[in-house]
């Protein structure tokens, strides 16, 4: 039978931090807390029914209140980078904090992964186990006009499915792209390189950056080179064959990836497989791209759960999304908006759907 649980993990100032525990009868377990909206645990099978933590993080509270890369969190307003960390809307241009160099890159100093957030419904529904947290991002947060309502629900089903749901809605013309910036490691977190984790990506195209990681505007064919995830492949087979890409190269993937065939509907977008443990992760989304990336900028600096050293490549993330920089490529044949109007609701659903072979 699926439960859930909520219990105190601490505070931050002066606010209650919980932690939810969301169970199914199939063994698999996901724990959210409200800081960051992040999801801190995600225990699933392999194929001999042996659940491990499959997440990068920390085991309190003070771990995510420092300084990490997003572990778990929902980034935001605006998922990635945004070039010069400046954006026009109907001509009145705007400033946001930058904070990767002279870029903008996951809602800024205070995005919504440093923020605490309201927990207004936790609950069941239909034989699946739900929290919903809440946020207000008032005018002029980290540069962003208006005033965003948001929300994530988390909900696990009973046939193993991890659903995320993120909507906002706002008073005046802003720009939102929500995303989960979870950590994998299918073998279990701290477990050494996912390389020879077999991806497949349903995407025939891809959006190449410059040497600052701003998309150049381009969207691209991945047939026959490094990109191409087409066919289920190691994570590491073809990352030798990205040095001859000069810039494009950060040590590995961090490239966003276009849908195929994209029309808004929930579509299946990834499938990732660890051979040694039968675990397969298959990746549902409603949004047009999504951010594969290897940790590349993980170095052994970070110590997380149970004291793992976290190391390059140790995790993927597979961040589904509206394009990066996508404000600033406004007219470029494409490229989807990531403006938002009072008139508007902004959504964006994202399954992660667990099974083993």
């Amino acid at each position: 039978m699926s439960s859930i649980q909520e219990t105190a993990w601490g505070k931050v100032g002066d606010r209650n931090i919980k932690r939810y525990t969301l169970t199914n009868a199939r063994g698999t377990m996901v724990r959210i807390i409200n800081y960051g909206a992040i999801m801190t645990e995600l225990h699933t099978p392999d194929r001999d029914d042996k659940a491990v933590d499959l997440v990068l993080g920390f085991d309190s509270l003070d771990g995510y209140v420092g300084t990490h890369p997003y572990f778990g969190a929902t980034v935001g307003r605006v998922a990635n980078r945004i070039g010069g960390g400046t954006f026009q809307i109907d001509g009145g241009r705007f400033a946001v904090n930058p904070n990767q160099g002279r870029n903008h890159i996951h809602g800024g100093i205070k995005g919504f992964d440093k923020c605490v957030w309201d927990v207004p419904r936790a609950g069941q529904a239909l034989g699946d186990v739900f929290v919903k947290l809440s946020l207000t991002s008032p005018d002029g947060d980290q540069g962003y006009p208006g005033t965003l309502e948001a929300s994530v629900i988390y909900t696990l089903t009973h046939d193993n499915v991890l659903r995320i749901e993120m909507e906002a809605a706002t008073d005046a013309p802003t720009i939102v792209n929500l995303a989960n910036h979870s950590y994998f490691n299918l073998s279990g977190q701290g477990s050494g390189p996912v390389l020879n984790h077999e991806a497949t990506l349903f995407a025939d195209a891809y959006t190449p950056t410059d040497g600052e990681r701003i998309p150049t505007g381009e969207i691209l064919p991945v047939a026959g080179g490094p990109f191409d995830f087409t066919s289920s492949k190691a994570i590491g087979r073809d990352m030798a064959g990205m040095d001859s890409l000069g810039a494009e190269d950060p040590g590995g993937y961090d490239h966003n990836f276009v849908i195929r065939n994209y029309d808004g509907s929930l579509k299946h977008v990834a499938k990732v497989k660890d051979p040694g443990s039968g675990r397969v992760m298959d990746v549902h989304t409603d949004q047009p791209g999504v951010q594969f990336y290897t940790a590349n900028y993980l170095d052994g600096s970070v110590t997380g759960k149970s004291g793992s050293v976290y190391e390059k490549h140790g995790a993927f993330c597979m961040e589904t999304q509206r394009f990066p920089d996508a404000v600033n490529k406004q007219g470029v044949a494409g490229w989807p908006s990531v403006i938002l109007r009072p008139e508007e609701t902004y959504r964006h659903e994202v399954e992660y759907r667990f099974s083993a072979e």
